[in-house]
């Protein structure tokens, strides 16, 4: 081994909980796992750290140019009994043999990766980007993981707004569904199993009604009533292919009030002008000004409701975040938010809120192009779902 450098790029943690690190090898395992990433002879060269079980799996499909396992790297003072603690030594004492003496390491890095490389005399620096921006131009194969995972989040969309638009009406307002009072728990239980069954792994979905709504990440619970806006938010991933879904639609059953029609017709204009306003070059600062833009200009606030505000109606929120194999990833759309870079999968959720009669949201996923954006969403974006 030649390295050009003493220095090494580190991602490590455990690659079913750390998106980084799997983005980064495309090898799924419950263990803990080190990726070391170095230059050799003017070519960028890879190791990855996994149990020996794991080692002959890894060969075949993990993106490394090399596996190994702690075993075949033990100090002199022996391995730690802890699976933890044994990889984090192992990846130390890599390393120290291949002549590292500087670790770049990613924000998400165990502080005990960073305790076992100090005691080995490793300095670590933290790069805050690695493994957030190299993650954001989503590849051909990552846009129809997105695609697929959208596809079924709207199914699972279409059922949640259909069930709530076509439900009976008892003499209270109450809305019923096969003989009973539907309610937020049931219509997020549907929309679990539905999702189960196409292979997802589902997350609590928001269906928060009426004055509910007004807060935007209150799940909701209790019954749903006719002439309340309810906020329906699904954002599942796909178990297949760990890639995530994201779309917020907004339903009313029966009579649409004036005041929920100026709401959503404010929502709609701010979601239209602000993918105008996605392209590459631009900023997601930029994309989210454009939006709020609409929203002042409909005669509604912006930002967190006054002390004592009554009456106030607002976006309280930005208006997206990038998507992938977390829901939330880098960059933002909202103040201060970076310039976006093609193939960078966004949400564009605005939304308005108001303590009084709930909320208004609509969210689609759009991919950055050099032109503009590419939205994959396929449903109407309207209150009435009948």
């Amino acid at each position: 081994m030649n390295p050009e450098n003493q220095t090494a790029t580190v991602i490590a943690g455990i690659p079913a909980v750390d998106m980084s690190l799997y983005h980064r090898i495309r090898f799924l395992v419950g263990d803990p796992a080190a990726w070391i990433g170095w230059t050799e002879d003017g070519k960028p060269r890879s190791a990855l750290m996994v149990r020996d079980i794991e080692m002959d799996r890894a060969r075949k499909t993990a993106r490394a140019d090399e596996v190994t396992c702690p075993s075949e790297f033990e100090p002199t003072g022996g391995l730690s009994g802890d699976r933890g603690i044994a990889t984090a030594q192992a990846t130390a004492e890599f390393l120290v043999r291949h002549g590292f003496d500087r670790a770049i390491v990613h924000r998400d890095l165990p502080v005990l990766f960073a305790d076992c490389f100090r005691e080995r005399g490793i300095e670590v620096v933290c790069d805050r980007d690695l493994g957030i921006v190299d993650r954001r131009s989503k590849d051909a194969e990552e846009i129809e993981y997105l695609r697929a995972a959208q596809a079924g989040t709207e199914s699972a969309m279409r059922l949640a707004c259909e069930t709530i638009a076509r439900a009976d009406v008892d003499a209270a307002g109450v809305l019923v569904h096969e003989g009973r009072s539907l309610t937020s728990e049931i219509v997020r239980s549907l929309i679990d199993l539905h999702l189960i069954e196409l292979g997802f792994s589902s997350r609590p979905a928001i269906v928060a009604g009426g004055p509910m709504g007004a807060d935007c990440h209150e799940l909701g619970t209790g019954p749903l009533r006719t002439g309340e806006p309810v906020i329906v938010d699904i954002f599942p991933q796909d178990k297949k292919t760990r890639y995530n879904g994201d779309c917020t639609r907004t339903v009313v059953h029966g009579a649409i009030s004036p005041r929920l029609a100026a709401m959503h017709a404010a929502v709609s204009a701010a979601k239209a002008a602000s993918e105008a306003a996605t392209r590459a070059g631009t900023t997601g600062e930029a994309v989210h000004e454009s939006g709020l833009a609409e929203i002042r200009g409909h005669g509604f606030g912006v930002g967190l409701p006054p002390a004592g505000g009554g009456g106030y109606c607002g976006m309280v929120h930005g208006t997206g975040h990038g998507l992938g194999l977390d829901v939330h990833e880098s960059p933002l759309l909202d103040f201060k938010g970076p310039e976006l870079l093609v193939g960078d999968a966004l949400t564009i959720e605005p939304g308005l809120y108001d303590v009084a009669v709930g909320g208004i949201r609509i969210e689609d996923l759009v991919i950055v192009t050099a032109e503009g954006c590419v939205n994959v969403n396929t449903l109407p974006e309207g209150l009435d779902w009948r």
